[in-house]
């Protein structure tokens, strides 16, 4: 029995449900309001926003499921009155599992190989200051990320680049401490982003849906505030947010922007959605109901897209335009608005396989170390991405095509 069943039957045991012409009437678990559940269709639907915007079975269906099939009686038996089948909602995607486990099994060197490619892009900065010479920036970059990959420390992680040395992907090997130095580094910051973007770029040719979220990597910091409600002081970790756009076929980022945990996540779609449309030819860009507003709107109607982003009960559509077009596609054809809505869970898939496999922490201590270490977690995630739909797509990755193109015309 899952959560929401076992909260629909203690609706159905403390609250009055009642069925009219419509359906079943049933109250908000909160007290604020009641849903009309329908059992006549296949399956049962809702009116609830859990029903409408997930495609769930919810807890207001449960609850119809378990007060119809059981009426008391007087005498104390029960009569079975209707029935009501609630299936359980499964989704199966298919596997190409020989690409799959061939991607794993190679997953390391060839994640080696590709960051080395993607290094050999940037441009070494003139050297501003005498002595001994610092490492290559490329070199530096090459060892933050895939430090980063390892999830080790950064002491245990020397056997795995000296490894790297010897095959030739750094030209130097550098102390543990010099990784760390360099993600304290703010030059560092717009050269991962600009890395990320150009990561994703061998999958141009194959996203044009897009969509939006923020999640938080967690600090070693706290934080600390006294609550006079409970009169005591509470602490808990501070943490970075993380916005991105995604591609909801391959998960690939195409754009990223770290903030502190108060910053707006509604302010943060125009800026990515303008780098991602840098390079990508944009169809569509699904958000939850955190990014909607005229502004977000017709930002992506701009481009000539779709926006599919959910509203919430206060919006009325007003102001005509693309919102007020999208808030009566959502109104009157709320099947086929949900059916592209939904593709919004394909950038929940990519927080969710890039703190699986990198973690949902972070280990550095100052903000600008947080924000880098987090970009080596996207620019990581990329890679993996890329080196998956080489076996499952075919596709051979070549970074810094056009700047070579350019750079061939010009001899």
């Amino acid at each position: 029995m899952d959560l929401r069943e076992q909260r629909g039957i203690q609706l159905a045991k403390s609250r009055t449900i009642r069925h009219t012409g419509a359906g079943w009437i049933v109250p908000s678990q909160a007290g604020n309001g009641t849903y009309v559940v329908n059992v006549k269709n296949e399956p049962p639907t809702c009116s609830c926003p859990d029903y409408e915007l997930r495609g769930m079975t919810c807890k207001h269906i449960y609850a119809v499921a378990y007060v119809v099939t059981k009426k008391a009686n007087a005498d104390g038996s029960t009569t079975v009155t209707e029935s009501v089948t609630v299936a359980k909602q499964t989704t199966t995607y298919p596997q190409n599992w020989p690409a799959y486990n061939e991607a794993q099994a190679n997953e390391k060197d060839r994640f080696q190989a590709l960051l080395h490619d993607l290094c050999s892009g940037i441009v070494e900065p003139p050297s501003r200051r005498a002595g001994r010479p610092s490492l290559p920036l490329a070199d530096a970059i090459f060892g933050a990320a895939f430090k980063v990959y390892s999830t080790v420390s950064g002491r245990r992680f020397m056997s795995d680049l000296r490894e790297s040395h010897a095959r030739g992907f750094i030209t130097r090997l550098p102390h543990y401490n010099s990784i760390f130095n360099y993600l304290e580094n703010p030059d560092l910051t717009p050269i991962l982003k600009t890395l990320i973007v150009e990561s994703s770029l061998p999958l141009k040719a194959v996203e044009s849906d897009f969509a939006v979220d923020s999640s938080g990597f967690t600090t070693s910091r706290f934080t600390r505030w006294f609550d006079h409600k409970y009169g005591k002081v509470i602490e808990q970790h501070d943490w970075v947010k993380c916005h991105l756009m995604c591609g909801v076929k391959t998960n690939i980022v195409t754009a990223v922007e770290i903030h502190d945990r108060h910053a707006s996540d509604s302010r943060q779609l125009p800026p990515m959605l303008e780098t991602t449309a840098r390079n990508f030819k944009v169809a569509e860009v699904s958000a939850d109901k955190g990014y909607a507003g005229r502004t977000n709107t017709n930002a992506v109607a701009v481009l000539g897209a779709t926006p599919y982003i959910a509203f919430s009960q206060h919006h009325r559509g007003n102001g005509g335009g693309m919102w007020g077009h999208m808030y009566h596609y959502f109104m009157f054809k709320r099947d086929e608005f949900l059916a592209h809505y939904h593709k919004r869970s394909n950038v929940e898939s990519t927080f969710s396989m890039m703190k699986r496999k990198f973690g949902d922490s972070l280990r550095s201590k100052t903000d600008v170390a947080m924000i880098n270490e987090t970009l080596c977690k996207v620019l990581c995630h990329n890679l993996v991405v890329l080196i998956h739909e080489m076996y499952e797509l075919g596709i051979d990755p070549v970074f810094w095509a056009e700047s070579k193109v350019a750079q061939q015309s010009v001899n």
